[in-house]
């Protein structure tokens, strides 16, 4: 099959070992982001299957009505970038593997090494010793402070992990189910939504995006948090309601946000109010991006390729179009 990976930013994959699994198809690796659907299009002319890289491109009708030639979409995880109707109207069949075994442990280090940032005052104290001014401010210790989860899932797991071992006291919020399964397993629940956000040092996001989680995190929730307090999302920016987090930070609540994603991906734009502010501390959306995790990914849907090509499709989320 003609297989066209996009937005592999860094020329990756084509060493890591599960790239071999591609043997035998014609592959093509894109290594910028084409965010125009009528010059992706035209890239993407020859394609059987198109392999996603996250959520760096959106799958919309406009874009598969330009690819008449395209029968397969393979990605990992949840497809909120994805138009599957769309997809379905196309005879386009997507497969990806969203209950995928095991945490990821490169979003949980990430969001750990985040807290430690925003805590240490890391980039600034780096920043000032570097200009010759030594140190610039006093950081606070982890130990004995309390660390709230929003979301009950496997990465917030692996996080309180963490967080225990460096002397944090855990305390969870979630959806109703969420909360009673972290109860059923011991973990300490806020009393209230209000009580977990204003007694938190630092609240951590770790939901999908759906249409019900989209914005969850609204203004009023922020106002609760402490004028110290930290708020770290490597989840997905659209788990905060539109504006709030700026908004957030310009009333001092909270007093840092230290974040791996954006509304506006890739974000470019250095004059941006949000990537500017200067309680921020930001990363470029790299809580997978680690050579464990795209080869334990991309072992996945490259699976997927071969699956399709071999008659025997795997994960398929809109099934009824296989066999059109």
């Amino acid at each position: 099959m003609k297989v066209h990976i996009l937005d592999d930013w860094f020329d990756t994959l084509r060493e890591l070992p599960c790239f071999g699994l591609l043997e035998g198809h014609d592959v093509t690796v894109w290594t910028d982001h084409e965010p125009d659907p009528a010059a992706l299009a035209a890239r993407l002319a020859d394609a059987d299957c198109v392999v996603l890289f996250r959520e760096r491109t959106r799958v919309t009708r406009d874009l598969l009505e330009r690819l008449p030639n395209l029968r397969l979409i393979s990605q990992r995880g949840a497809w909120p970038h994805v138009d599957v109707d769309a997809c379905t109207d196309a005879g386009v069949l997507l497969c990806s593997n969203k209950g995928a075994n095991g945490a990821n442990y490169a979003a949980a280090e990430l969001t750990f090494a985040l807290i430690l940032a925003a805590m240490r005052q890391l980039p600034q104290q780096m920043a000032s010793v570097k200009a010759g001014a030594w140190q610039m401010g006093v950081g606070r210790t982890l130990r004995g402070r309390t660390l709230g989860l929003y979301g009950y899932g496997r990465i917030g797991r692996v996080v309180a992990d963490y967080a225990r071992a460096f002397g944090m006291n855990v305390v969870w919020w979630s959806s109703e189910a969420g909360r009673d399964r972290a109860e059923d397993n011991g973990e300490v629940v806020a009393t209230s939504r209000a009580a977990f956000f204003a007694d938190s040092d630092v609240v951590s996001l770790h939901l999908r995006l759906t249409p019900e989680t989209r914005g969850i995190v609204t203004a009023e929730d922020l106002a609760y948090m402490g004028p110290k307090s930290v708020l770290v999302n490597t989840s997905r920016a659209g788990l905060i309601a539109p504006g709030a987090l700026l908004e957030g930070l310009n009333a001092g609540c909270p007093g840092i946000a230290a974040i791996d994603v954006f509304d506006t991906e890739p974000m470019k734009d250095p004059a941006d109010p949000l990537l500017a502010h200067p309680n921020l501390i930001a990363t470029p959306h790299i809580g997978f991006v680690t050579e464990d995790e795209f080869d334990k990914q991309f072992y996945d849907i490259f699976a997927q390729v071969n699956a399709y090509a071999e008659g025997a499709p795997i994960h398929m989320v809109n099934p009824s179009v296989y066999g059109q």
